[in-house]
């Protein structure tokens, strides 16, 4: 099948994506860097990470690759990033289109698509309230309460499931790992519970080497700021044990770097997802080959509690588990590899595409 995957970009990471490609690069290599940077890789597909003539991929919100294509390609300075992708798709030729970027791209636009497209399917892992995602032929993600509440809306749905990206595994063979605790992760006032429990965590530093990369809202840096300390932002701000251990969010290679050389990455889910769980850092973190140590929940098959990660109930259970981890490291270790293997066996690439294909097949 001839494949077309779309994605969007975090804002933040295009700083790091900017500094990562030249100006005078054309569209190929540009998106063979960040392709390579990895940054959300697990979502993916096998065609796109093997280099497949029948697989085209794109990040349609990224303004400076999408219009190099549109010169090369013979369009106007002035057209769309929305007609970019239209041509960018009949170009390729695409049967199947695949949009991780749903909300952006719905009903009226996707009337619009080359006759070639024979199936559309759209990943969206997030409440969507006022979407409409009934023209897209399938909706997937991994999280069975947000499909289910798709399915209420008569809209087709299915599982699909994360992949560990290959290129991973280099790196998950370090036995070197000088950070003991690590915790990656976006950070605001509405994360609630993820600030009680890096609240609890951070009292670990002391005696450990903990580290905190946090990709702060907007507020929480104006509240953090010489101007906005005079400001009536307290409740912005991170409490200082959290900010005493924080440095600046990190994507791509940079953090799967870190990822391995963490011997635990703290996971949290946030509230939108229920009980569910399996959001991206747990398919990072464990294929990075360090012990993973996230909350309870409903979790993708083989993430089990004491085989192949540990898991916590309130904040202070985490940093139970965390010290349980670290003062029993073969047992660390020995659950990490567990998780390791899972992700290279259960969760392979060769396995998501092989899902997606049954998917397509079953449209």
């Amino acid at each position: 099948m001839r494949l077309f995957q779309n994605a969007g970009l975090y804002p933040a990471y295009l700083l790091r994506l900017n500094q990562l490609r030249a100006p005078d690069w054309n569209f190929l290599q540009q998106r063979d860097a960040f392709l390579r940077d990895g940054f959300g890789a697990a979502h993916i597909l096998l065609p796109v990470v093997t280099g497949n003539a029948d697989a085209f991929f794109a990040n349609s919100d990224d303004e400076v690759m999408q219009r190099q294509w549109a010169r090369e390609n013979g369009l106007g300075s002035t057209v769309s990033l929305e007609i970019i992708l239209l041509a960018q798709i009949e170009h390729h030729r695409a049967e199947i289109f695949y949009n991780a970027d749903p909300m952006r791209y719905q009903g009226p636009w996707l009337r619009r698509l080359p006759a070639c497209v024979r199936k559309t399917v759209a990943w969206r892992a997030a409440p969507s309230p006022g979407a409409d995602f009934s023209a897209y032929d399938l909706v997937v993600c991994n999280f069975p309460g947000i499909l289910q509440r798709y399915r209420d809306m008569g809209w087709k749905t299915a599982y699909f499931s994360p992949s560990h990206h290959p290129a991973l595994d280099k790196l998950a063979v370090n036995s070197h790992r000088p950070i003991d605790v690590i915790f990656v992760g976006g950070y605001s006032r509405h994360h609630i519970r993820r600030a009680e429990l890096l609240r609890a965590v951070a009292e670990l530093q002391d005696r450990y080497r903990v580290e905190f990369h946090l990709d702060r809202s907007r507020l929480t840096r104006v509240s953090e700021s010489v101007v906005g300390r005079m400001l009536p932002f307290a409740k912005y701000r991170r409490p200082l044990p959290i900010r005493r251990i924080s440095r600046p969010g990190v994507f791509g290679q940079e953090l799967y770097a870190l990822l391995a050389d963490a011997k635990i990455v703290v996971n949290g889910a946030i509230d939108m997802a229920e009980e569910d769980r399996g959001n991206l850092r747990c398919f990072e973190a464990m294929g990075c080959g360090a012990l993973m140590i996230s909350d309870r929940g409903r979790y993708p098959k083989g993430m089990e509690d004491g085989v192949t990660m540990v898991t916590y109930g309130e904040a202070r259970d985490a940093v139970a588990a965390i010290e349980a981890g670290l003062n029993a490291p073969a047992r660390m270790r020995e659950i990490a590899a567990k998780g390791l293997e899972l992700m290279q066996i259960e969760y392979s690439k060769e396995h998501q595409w092989a899902q997606f294909t049954r998917l397509i097949e079953g449209l």
